[in-house]
């Protein structure tokens, strides 16, 4: 916002001082998105919209129903999150893919043939199926899993743990800065997305720069930044579509090729300035609707 010219602040203070309040979060931030309202019925509301706000709280809580409704832009981060918004509120939608800037150079990818999970251990992420469809790969396969990402729980941080113990292709590193889980990512052969919901994970962008295939659980959020035509996806939850999946990346490198081919072609939407010139149009818009 400051790089476009404005003056912006974080948090909840001071937000009937705000010409426009951007509330992240339609649950979380329902409160400051309905005071704002209520105190400022004529200035620019946009809310932006979760994983969970779209996929399970505008259907069970109230408030998040009442903070899109209030809103006067909504921003998601691709656009199949249309279909998951009550009718009434899809001509407010507004798409802004998050911006992954492109490394300088990617790194020689690592020794064996390094398959990178990046996401905190909690249940919607489903972190620990990449290496429960690890397991069975045939003795000759050269893959494994590393693993970064904060256990949010002790019961998750000991099932990682009981993980490694058993399974020698699985490695959890836990929780590392942004910079090191990005050269993790450079390094790798593949990226598995197993999460069972998301509402645009950052970390596609992320592999698109630096030209990581992906493999993804088939949930909206992912089809909607890699396509439903993609080849890379395997439904929710279902270890043994995975383990073929991790075994023809490893194995089938044509198949590779043309995951990294299309992972690549995407690479230009998640560029910093795509993101910005969104944000421009976004403002500019809001701003004639004062």
């Amino acid at each position: 916002m400051r790089a476009l010219g404005h003056r912006a602040s974080i948090g909840d203070c001071r937000d009937s001082d705000a010409d426009v309040l951007v509330a992240l979060h339609a649950f979380k931030s329902a409160t400051a998105a309905l005071r704002f309202r209520r105190r400022h019925p004529r200035r620019p509301l946009i809310v932006a919209l979760t994983g969970t706000d779209l996929y399970r709280d505008l259907a069970r809580r109230p408030r998040a129903r009442a903070a899109v409704a209030a809103a006067d832009l909504l921003i998601a981060l691709q656009p199949a999150a249309r279909r998951a918004l009550p009718l009434a509120a899809r001509h407010k939608l507004r798409v802004i893919c998050q911006s992954a800037p492109a490394p300088a150079r990617r790194p020689a990818p690592g020794r064996g043939f390094i398959v990178a999970v990046i996401g905190h251990l909690r249940a919607v992420k489903d972190p620990l199926r990449s290496a429960y469809a690890a397991r069975p790969l045939p003795a000759a396969s050269r893959l494994r899993i590393v693993h970064a990402g904060r256990a949010l729980t002790p019961a998750w941080a000991a099932r990682a743990t009981a993980e490694m113990a058993r399974n020698p292709r699985y490695r959890w590193l836990g929780e590392l800065s942004p910079a090191r889980a990005r050269a993790l990512l450079g390094r790798s052969h593949l990226l598995v997305l197993s999460s069972r919901m998301e509402g645009g994970a950052n970390v596609i962008g992320e592999a698109a720069v630096r030209g990581v295939p992906v493999l993804a659980s088939r949930i909206d959020g992912s089809l909607g930044l890699l396509g439903a035509g993609y080849r890379g996806f395997f439904p929710v939850g279902d270890t043994a579509a995975l383990t073929q999946l991790l075994r023809r990346v490893e194995t089938d490198a044509p198949f590779r090729a043309s995951l990294r081919h299309h992972v690549r072609s995407l690479a230009p939407q998640f560029s910093p300035a795509r993101e910005r010139a969104a944000w421009r149009r976004l403002l500019a818009e809001v701003g004639r609707h004062e």
